[in-house]
């Protein structure tokens, strides 16, 4: 399995983790099949992970939802239309409406990038100025699907497994990597369900459910 389309891709995909992993069990009893969370792999779903970097999720939906009042239809061409200090009076600081623009200058093929190797399409987003792993990994998790995405760069994610592993710090991207290996290629599901231990663990609703 390369790709989650539907939540019985995740909840198989849960079932071969449980055998790598039997710890994993009691947090599916607890939460349940979390939510598949998908977005189209679009240039806008992109941009709006950009936005999202290092900023709470209310902080994040609020400058996009500025940003994409302005732009109207996110496409290459009215994003490079909106110059950058006018993205900055929306909200976003200046290193975030440089990467709008290189982004979407960029050559990167939205329609087709389904169907580019998973390490290849990654590197693409790297080589582009402002998308860093943890933009990357997202991207790759959430709008493609990839069962093996693994954002160890994310704080909530790394709070989830310090908890669950019992650790006596939060893990660095580098420790959340190692931690990991013995999850592949399953690690989007692990990071699935650990992001629904940290909601638990934060007292917030579960993301509701998604085919």
């Amino acid at each position: 399995m390369e790709r989650f389309e539907t939540s019985a891709d995740l909840g198989t995909a849960l079932d071969h983790l449980c055998e790598l992993e039997p710890r994993f069990a009691p947090l599916i009893q607890a939460y349940g099949v979390p939510s598949l969370r998908r977005v189209p792999a679009t240039l806008e779903s992109l941009l709006n992970i950009v936005t999202e970097q290092f900023l709470s999720l209310s902080a994040g939906a609020a400058i996009w939802a500025r940003v994409k009042a302005r732009l109207g239809d996110v496409t290459p061409g009215s994003v490079l239309a909106c110059c950058q200090d006018e993205l900055l009076a929306l909200g976003l600081s200046r290193a975030k409406a440089k990467c709008f623009h290189v982004v979407a200058a960029s050559e990167i093929d939205f329609v087709s990038c389904h169907h580019v190797e998973a390490k290849d399409l990654r590197r693409q987003l790297l080589k582009l100025w402002g998308i860093g792993p943890w933009t990357a990994d997202v991207f790759m998790l959430v709008a493609l699907g990839h069962a093996d995405a693994w954002p160890a760069g994310d704080v909530a994610l790394q709070h989830g497994l310090r908890h669950f592993l019992a650790l006596a710090e939060r893990p660095g991207a580098k420790e959340m990597e190692a931690h990991s290996l013995p999850w592949r290629p399953y690690r989007a599901a692990a990071a699935r369900l650990l992001w629904s231990h940290y909601r638990h663990l934060k007292g917030l609703p579960q993301a509701p459910s998604q085919n």
